[in-house]
């Protein structure tokens, strides 16, 4: 079975959710200004890198939604990162000394 590229961001997010939705806090003004700045340069520099033919697709599996050349599905790893990246930076950050 040949997975199409939101099937497989799907698959990603589902274990996210599982995983760690229960360690992530409710979503500060940062946190949203920061997918927000995330999302944009996503779709800036993912469009320029495929209209330049850095990167390409095998278009039989997108959805066929873009935001300038970018496929939507590309824009599933910037959320995943803007999730992901804080808890494990909780997680595995140094300890402040004095702190526990």
């Amino acid at each position: 079975m040949a997975f199409t590229y939101i099937a497989l961001n799907v698959v990603f997010v589902v274990c996210m959710l599982v995983l760690f939705l229960p360690r992530f806090k409710k979503p500060s003004i940062t946190w949203w200004l920061t997918l927000g700045i995330l999302l944009l340069l996503t779709a800036v520099f993912d469009s320029l890198i495929i209209w330049a033919g850095i990167v390409g697709y095998d278009t039989s599996k997108l959805l066929g939604i873009y935001i300038g050349f970018a496929p939507i599905e590309d824009f599933f790893y910037a959320l995943l990162a803007v999730v992901l990246i804080p808890i494990f930076w909780k997680k595995f950050a140094p300890k402040k000394e004095g702190k526990e």
